[in-house]
């Protein structure tokens, strides 16, 4: 299984909910790796996809304790034992942790492999 993230020099993924800066070759190269595969993600993360809406090309699996929540073309999972059942049906390899912070610390015992990329914060663009 693999955790896939982006993060600036201060090791930071994320602020409110929302990626921390928007560089297209960083969306390229996600989608690169990720389509046709199974992304897995919690529910903040998701609310913070462009329309709140499934990846295209990708199984999505959302993970939350609102046993209430609905979302369209994802499963909804809530518990991180419900999660490892449905993926086994899938090539581990084939399988992708996409967020938010809980989700990477509930998941790295699973995974063995990181794909960690690095850019400059929005900080970082502002003083250059």
């Amino acid at each position: 299984m693999n955790i896939i993230a982006l993060a600036d020099k201060n090791w930071a993924i994320g602020n409110n909910g929302r990626l921390l800066v928007d560089i297209p070759e960083d969306k390229k190269l996600f989608r690169g790796e990720t389509y046709g595969k199974v992304v897995v993600m919690g529910r903040k993360t998701y609310e913070g996809l462009p329309n709140q809406s499934a990846l295209e090309g990708r199984k999505n699996i959302v993970l939350t304790n609102n046993l209430n929540y609905k979302a369209k073309d994802v499963l909804i999972c809530h518990s991180v034992q419900e999660v490892l059942e449905q993926l086994k049906s899938y090539d581990s390899k084939d399988v992708y942790i996409i967020g938010g912070g809980q989700i990477y610390e509930q998941f790295l015992p699973y995974c063995d492999t990181c794909l960690l990329y690095t850019s400059p914060s929005p900080r970082d663009k502002r003083q250059s």
